[in-house]
């Protein structure tokens, strides 16, 4: 039977009591088990799965379809964390009506407890309309990915004082359509600190510094198995791509020797049934 899941609820909890949160992207059964069980307490099925599973070049082509595909997985892996899922591109900016309809499918179908979506003060109506409904929203302010193109790219946004005033001012409008989160990327520190003191509700940083309520980060960047490039705002706990090609290698020459499978992978016939069986062979 497994236990109670961590909701949206204690998740803002961590921050009144100063308990900093960490967030890690998960997007299969096994990842998601790991993770868990490391006491991670909030997970999340990220769009980011078209770079580092589909091998896209940016987070734009993934679908619902996919977000719930990989986040039904994810949910049977894990048992205590609160699962976000990411609302893909073109999800929810069309009509609130649209928003309604995709985020539901993802919680109902994806089993999700939350859903992300990217955006400052323009999307916070559409906020307000699914936290009227009981659906959980975290928001996404600074870099947003799924605007990777009228951004020229994965810059730091808020370098500049009235834009950094704009993040706050977005940051405050999350909040009062009732994000229960706010993910903060690729903004100055200085700036995520104003955002962390000024809003009641956590702000989860990736590229703004050390004085965000919590930090998320990629798994296949944590554990250095997205080998494409290294973001500056990661740190590699591990290098499994590099172990998994150096075992690959020796499984190769395993093979090759004939060293492998020995007898310790091997099953047999004993000796009568290997008679018998042989027998039959040359009746």
């Amino acid at each position: 039977m497994k236990g109670q899941r961590l909701s949206t609820t204690d998740i803002v909890a961590m921050k009144r009591r100063g308990e900093r949160i960490a967030m890690l992207t998960a997007y299969d059964y096994t990842s998601a088990q790991m993770i868990d069980a490391a006491g991670v307490p909030v997970i999340l099925i990220g769009d980011t799965v078209g770079m580092v599973v589909q091998g896209q070049g940016t987070t734009l082509p993934v679908t619902l379809d996919q977000i719930i595909y990989h986040s039904q997985m994810v949910a049977r892996g894990s048992q205590r964390a609160l699962l976000v899922g990411d609302m893909p591109f073109m999800t929810y900016q069309v009509s609130v009506d649209d928003a309604l309809r995709n985020s539901a499918r993802l919680l109902t179908e994806g089993k999700v407890g939350a859903v992300k979506i990217e955006g400052g003060a323009t999307i916070a109506p559409t906020i307000e309309r699914l936290v009227s409904v009981g659906i959980p929203v975290c928001g996404h302010l600074g870099f947003t990915p799924q605007s990777v193109h009228a951004m020229g790219g994965p810059r730091i946004q808020g370098k500049e004082p009235s834009a950094a005033a704009s993040l706050v001012a977005d940051a405050k409008a999350l909040e009062a359509a009732g994000a229960f989160a706010i993910v903060l990327e690729l903004i100055p520190a200085s700036v995520a600190q104003e955002i962390s003191q000024r809003v009641s509700i956590p702000t989860i940083g990736i590229g703004a510094g050390p004085h965000c309520d919590g930090e998320v980060q990629v798994f296949h960047d944590l554990f250095g198995l997205y080998t494409d490039f290294k973001p500056k705002h990661t740190r590699r706990y591990l290098n499994v791509a590099q172990d998994i090609s150096a075992a690959a290698r020796q499984f190769v020459r395993d093979v090759s020797e004939g060293t492998f499978p020995g007898a310790e992978q091997t099953t047999d016939l004993g000796a009568e049934a290997k008679e018998h069986f042989r027998a039959l062979l040359t009746a």
